[in-house]
């Protein structure tokens, strides 16, 4: 029996997120075009510029961001390296207190303002309930990361984009757990007069039956599920501790495991 860790949800085997910042006016925009082709996104939000021009209004946070993902992206957008302790802990705690308020969840997630960070601010992000954090540098490669806290990313959408998709598209299925994650800002669309940019990659994402669509805290959930599967010694039993389902592989083919189910493997 040979056991392997290379599938998502459903027994997909690859995976796609985005990842948006600021929480401008033209979310609205990227929303709906996410919306339409079935792809999932994550905002990462600053919650002090909301209803202040061209900020999206704190009222329409919870049905315009409905079925993706809200995260923090500080209050105000400082440099996060360039500011007091006590500021740091009010920049973080503020605009999740405030982002949470408005969207009913616990938001755990985070992208560093600026890309800017140092290993200060990385490491205290755990006492402020930020499980990961997303930086600004593209990596070109499709690896899960190493630490979430320090996410690097696919690429920026004007990177090349299509052509990454394409290459994405066709990785061989012996391919570990391949994730393309883009990121950007919807302002940048509006700015470049390239909104056909960001639709023609999103209808050429779609609906395909090997990709999982998700946001950022759903591709960290479950690779940490993933990571606490316990097995037995000898390799004949395998128990799921987490509160999410998980898959693996048991001789080539897909396998689910429940939250909270022991199966038997051989």
């Amino acid at each position: 029996m040979r056991v392997s860790f290379n599938y998502y949800p459903h027994g997909k085997r690859k995976a796609l997120t985005m990842s948006y910042d600021d929480g401008q006016v033209y979310d609205r925009k990227l929303v709906e075009i996410f919306n339409e082709y079935g792809i999932k996104g994550t905002f990462n939000l600053n919650s002090g510029k909301f209803d202040t021009e061209p900020y999206v209004s704190r009222d329409e946070i919870k049905e315009l961001y409905k079925g993706h993902e809200v995260a923090v992206h500080s209050l105000d957008h400082p440099y996060l390296t360039l500011i007091p302790s006590e500021e740091l802990v009010y920049q973080i705690m503020e605009d999740r207190r405030n982002l949470e308020s408005l969207v009913g969840y616990q938001v755990r997630g985070m992208a560093y303002p600026y890309g800017d960070y140092n290993d200060i601010v990385l490491n205290s992000l755990a006492s402020f309930g930020i499980e990961y954090s997303r930086t600004v540098r593209s990596t070109k490669s499709f690896r899960i990361p190493n630490n979430f806290l320090e996410w690097h990313p696919t690429c920026h959408h004007d990177q090349d984009v299509i052509e990454k998709l394409k290459e994405f598209k066709s990785l061989k299925e012996w391919e570990q757990m391949p994730l393309f994650y883009v990121w950007g800002h919807s302002f940048e669309f509006e700015r470049n007069d390239n909104w056909e940019l960001i639709e023609e990659f999103c209808k050429m994402a779609s609906f395909d039956e090997t990709v999982w669509y998700a946001t950022n805290i759903e591709i960290m959930d479950y690779i940490n599920a993933l990571k606490s599967l316990k097995f037995s010694a000898d390799g004949s039993m395998v128990y799921n501790p987490s509160a999410i389902p998980v898959w693996i592989g048991v001789d080539g083919e897909p396998v689910k495991i429940d939250p909270g189910e022991k199966i038997y493997l051989k």
